[in-house]
């Protein structure tokens, strides 16, 4: 089976285990219009209808208990055949496949790829770029040996290290940030008024509810949620905050160049800190994954003084 296959039989195991597409999706971590467009796409590709729906949730058809048990069968056979696969693939020779967020740390990624080019030099790195979410379901599939991801996942499935603390501050226009900017920066509550242009709870919804819980507690508006699975791009951050009427966040080492009418501030006591943290499955035996973990800097370089 393909990838995509395979994705969408794990959707339909746990929409089936969870009984509803809401339960279904929080598991999964993904949007339930994507979850729903998924099933639908396993159901038009095998030609039978899997779920029935009603108000109290879903059930699955006769068709949909026969494959419950088949499609758990072959998810099962498909991890112990990649638990099996790694101990021939723990050396060099392989591909490390990567998983990378948006805005990841400029200086993060480089000591890790030196150290792993010295110890594992046969050893080639594919990077994707993937919300936290995303990062976690490919995870799971076994389309990635290690994730970046904004927020360490619950259970024993996943080893996770922390390699990235960053104090977020504010992009504001310079004319507002020279009014706001006080000695130590800019304080939260200073910011009432403005809409924050944030990013879809889908991509990673702890760290989203972390976020907004923060915000919303010194009393800033939120503005409308942004659209499902749409990337939150330093173009629509800088966009919108030149019109005047928004802010977004941003570490102090943004890479991107800011216009002349945008200007970045630190926040006054450092209230907002987004973490990074390296994660791969608790079963893999990769010495180059081990290797590439290994060479990620202390982030206690970054943590508020």
């Amino acid at each position: 089976m393909s990838g995509m296959e395979l994705r969408e039989l794990r959707a339909f195991v746990v929409v089936a285990e969870e009984g509803g597409m809401s339960a279904a999706a929080r598991r999964l971590h993904v949007s339930q219009p994507a979850l729903s467009q998924t099933v639908g796409m396993l159901e038009r590709r095998l030609g039978v209808k899997l779920l029935v729906r009603s108000s109290a949730g879903v059930q699955p058809t006769e068709a949909g208990m026969t494959l419950l048990a088949e499609a758990r069968a072959v998810l099962a056979r498909h991890d112990q055949v990649l638990r099996t696969m790694a101990a021939y693939t723990s050396g060099d020779g392989g591909v490390l496949r990567v998983g990378v967020p948006i805005e990841l740390p400029s200086d993060l990624l480089g000591p890790a790829l030196e150290r792993l080019a010295v110890a594992h030099p046969g050893t080639r790195v594919q990077a994707r770029h993937l919300s936290t979410a995303a990062q976690l379901t490919a995870l799971q599939a076994g389309e990635l040996d290690v994730g970046l991801l904004r927020e360490r996942p619950a259970g024993r499935e996943f080893d996770a290290m922390l390699v990235s603390r960053e104090r977020l501050g504010v992009l504001l226009t310079a004319e507002r940030a020279a009014e706001l900017r006080g000695p130590d920066g800019i304080r939260l509550e200073e910011l009432t008024g403005l809409e924050w242009v944030g990013f879809p709870r889908s991509g990673s919804p702890a760290w989203f509810d972390e976020l907004t819980a923060i915000l919303r507690s010194h009393g800033l508006d939120l503005g409308p949620a942004a659209p499902e699975g749409q990337e939150l791009i330093a173009e629509v951050k800088l966009a919108a905050v030149s019109a005047g009427r928004a802010f977004a966040l941003a570490p102090p080492r943004w890479p991107q160049p800011l216009p002349a009418a945008v200007a970045w501030s630190a926040l006054a006591g450092h209230p907002l800190i987004r973490r990074t943290w390296a994660v791969w499955p608790a079963t893999s035996r990769r010495h180059d994954l081990a290797g590439f973990v290994a060479g990620f800097r202390d982030p206690a370089d970054d943590r508020p003084g």
